[in-house]
């Protein structure tokens, strides 16, 4: 097995004692962090597969999460003002991985949907993006992702309920 293989291998089973109530939403996200970071691995720049892609978008979603926990805990209004900035340029490159991973699917296997959600900020917003082969859950909020899931025909009309609703609801 390689690095990336227990790499999400590890996280799973972060995902599954989440799901049984073993630790928080908080708590996961920590040791998710903290696991991208113990790897050694920087984002990889020749995205050839859809796991390197993966990885991109597990660790800059890392970072962008806990940049915005940062953001969110400083008491100093200009280091919350920078770590909102660096959130949103790792949502980012976020982004861009998941536009990645997806051509390099050729959009095969993949379905997309805007999702019920209780902040209204990322209403009608925020969407979820299904690897059906992959076992593996996306999230955005990217107009040019949007559109382009539309163009390939893999966008649902409608709203539903996200597979992991307790998750993405439950605040951090």
């Amino acid at each position: 097995m390689n690095t990336l293989q227990r790499y999400f291998v590890y996280r799973q089973s972060l995902i599954d004692q989440y799901i049984k109530g073993d630790m928080t939403k908080r708590e996961y996200l920590d040791r998710n962090f903290d696991a991208v970071l113990a790897l050694n691995i920087k984002p990889f720049k020749n995205v050839d597969s859809v796991d390197k892609g993966l990885f991109n978008y597990q660790y800059y979603n890392a970072m962008a999460k806990e940049a915005h926990i940062d953001a969110h805990y400083t008491a100093d209004r200009e280091m919350g003002r920078l770590y909102n900035e660096k959130s949103g340029y790792f949502y980012f490159k976020k982004d861009r991985a998941t536009l990645k991973v997806l051509e390099l699917k050729d959009f095969k296997g993949v379905r997309a949907y805007f999702i019920k959600v209780r902040s209204k900020g990322l209403k009608n917003k925020l969407f979820e993006i299904v690897l059906e082969d992959y076992n593996m859950i996306l999230h955005s909020t990217s107009p040019a992702i949007l559109n382009r899931l539309r163009e390939e025909r893999v966008f649902e009309d409608g709203v539903k309920s996200s597979l992991i609703d307790g998750y993405i609801n439950q605040k951090y």
